[in-house]
């Protein structure tokens, strides 16, 4: 039975892999913006894969998510960009927005050590938000961010002689721009993956769980509760920076306004859409929330035309409309996420036979 439940699982996993291989060449056949759409889904996988470190495994809630987005990505754009006259290569690069965003993770977690809840949350968001205002008026006396108008030209991605910025020839098959970034994402992914699962299983990870539970008693049993929050907040931003420098370089142009708050409360409601501390299930959150807006941007609008020969309503108000219609049914049908945790699960439901 063993062996059998194995090779299938085996032929499940090839089978996997072999659509996303293939997904880039499907997705460019109905236009190259499918192709960027699932770059930029698979950039939100990497931002609730890094909130979740901080909210679903330690408990931490952070409304402040997206300011390590930021970070990450205006390092990188500094670093690869005509601004400060640097063209620093992008394995560089990535590391350094990265280590830099997890200081900026220190950063905001030394501060909050004592705090929990609401007034985590309430400290947290305004993080984002000083990180956003000091990106936005940073140009003056000097010139370091570029102020509101943002950094332009950030040098494309190259990797031995191939250029990241260009349509190439591989085996007689087209690959465009768009599709070399989908595959660097995908494994810059499985990566990020294999990091949370060795981290979920590690001592420090059943830490968090445990300051996660009841802060008092892993305090009591041992636990150097300070310096694993800290770590938390560090690992999650680190996920955050890199996200961010990949934006920067697929992108080519950046500025505060896509660093914004609502950000951190869509990656935020990914986390929570698919099960906090569930790495499976913040993965079909993040993809669900990325693709099925971008669906409704495509059907809405050339719906209304054809039923009333105008547009009566935006694709924006109805997309926000079944978001928050979504949100209001998961919290009464399903509130530990599609594919919650285990242990959440059964939290819920004793809560419930509890009432």
């Amino acid at each position: 039975m063993s062996s059998r439940f194995s090779y299938r699982k085996y032929i499940g996993v090839t089978l996997v892999a072999l659509a996303l291989l293939a997904l880039p060449f499907a997705l460019s056949a109905a236009g190259t913006a499918w192709v960027r759409i699932a770059n930029l889904a698979i950039l939100f996988v990497f931002l609730s894969l890094g909130l979740n470190i901080v909210v679903g495994f330690a408990g931490l809630l952070d409304l402040g998510y997206v300011a390590f987005y930021g970070v990450g990505a205006y390092v990188y754009a500094l670093l690869a960009s005509p601004h400060f006259g640097l063209h620093l290569p992008f394995w560089v690069i990535l590391p350094i927005g990265a280590s830099v965003a997890a200081i900026f993770g220190v950063l905001l977690g030394t501060p909050t050590l004592k705090l929990r809840g609401d007034y985590l949350a309430i400290v947290t968001l305004g993080f984002g938000e000083i990180v956003r205002i000091f990106l936005n008026n940073l140009s003056q006396p000097i010139n370091i961010t570029n102020g509101p108008q943002g950094i332009a030209q950030i040098d494309p991605i190259r990797v031995g002689g191939i250029s990241f910025g260009q349509t190439d020839l591989f085996f007689g098959l087209s690959v465009s721009g768009p599709m070399k970034h989908y595959y660097l994402l995908l494994l810059l992914l499985l990566l990020v993956i294999v990091v949370n699962l060795r981290l979920q299983n590690s001592r420090i990870g059943r830490a968090w769980e445990a300051i996660r539970e009841d802060e008092v008693a892993a305090r009591a049993i041992g636990i150097d509760t300070t310096r694993v929050k800290l770590l938390a907040f560090a690992m999650g931003a680190t996920f955050g920076g890199v996200a961010g420098g990949m934006f920067s370089s697929i992108q080519g142009f950046i500025s505060p306004e896509s660093f914004v708050l609502t950000e951190s409360v869509m990656i935020l409601a990914m986390v929570v859409l698919g099960g906090m501390g569930n790495i499976w299930g913040v993965i079909v959150g993040a993809l669900l929330l990325s693709f099925v807006p971008e669906l409704l941007r495509y059907t809405v609008v050339p719906l209304q035309l054809a039923l009333f020969d105008k547009m009566l309503v935006e694709p924006e108000v109805i997309r926000m409309l079944l978001f928050g219609m979504a949100l209001v049914l998961m919290m009464r049908f399903r509130p530990a996420g599609l594919w919650p945790l285990g242990a959440r699960q059964r939290e819920f439901s004793i809560d419930k036979a509890a009432k």
